[in-house]
């Protein structure tokens, strides 16, 4: 299918869960199953953003999960993707977190990827929020990636 696949902190740190509970367990079993297909079939990337977020977690969880993302390709920022984050913070689109969920929608929207995966259901993969975000992108000239979750993406064909 080769899509261009933002990949979200929530990831990694759900691909390296290890907390109880079948919730937890079924997300972390869904993240899994769709990274060994995703990984060979679609072009991952992510970002410092995504580095520096995982950097602040407790080991031996840390390690892992920088070393799954360790050979995907950093998408760069910049003031273009700045201006991106300011604008969504101001619109309401996103937290009033100029390094999180702005810098992630930022990143995939500016450099044109498909899909931004994440497990962030409250505000990146919320269909609630779905039209707000495609209608500040598109006064902007942007389209907007599917924010969808890893479950959605298991069993798309090819």
């Amino acid at each position: 299918m080769n899509q261009l696949i933002y990949v979200e902190t929530s990831i990694p740190s759900f691909y390296f869960d290890t907390r109880p509970g079948a919730e937890n367990e079924a997300r972390r079993n869904w993240t899994r199953e769709w990274w060994d297909v995703a990984r060979w079939q679609d072009q991952l990337v992510t970002s410092l953003a995504v580095i520096r977020e995982l950097e602040s977690t407790p080991e031996p969880k840390r390690a892992q999960c920088l070393g799954l993302l360790g050979e995907l390709p950093l998408l760069a920022t910049g003031p273009k993707v700045d201006d991106l984050v300011r604008h969504y913070i101001t619109q309401k689109v996103m937290p009033d977190d100029a390094n999180g969920d702005a810098r992630h929608l930022a990143l995939a929207t500016f450099h044109k990827c498909d899909i931004l995966v994440s497990w962030n259901c409250r505000h990146i993969a919320n269909a609630n929020k779905a039209r707000h975000i495609e209608h500040v992108n598109r006064a902007l000239g942007f389209d907007t990636p599917k924010l969808i979750t890893p479950l959605e993406l298991i069993g798309e064909e090819p």
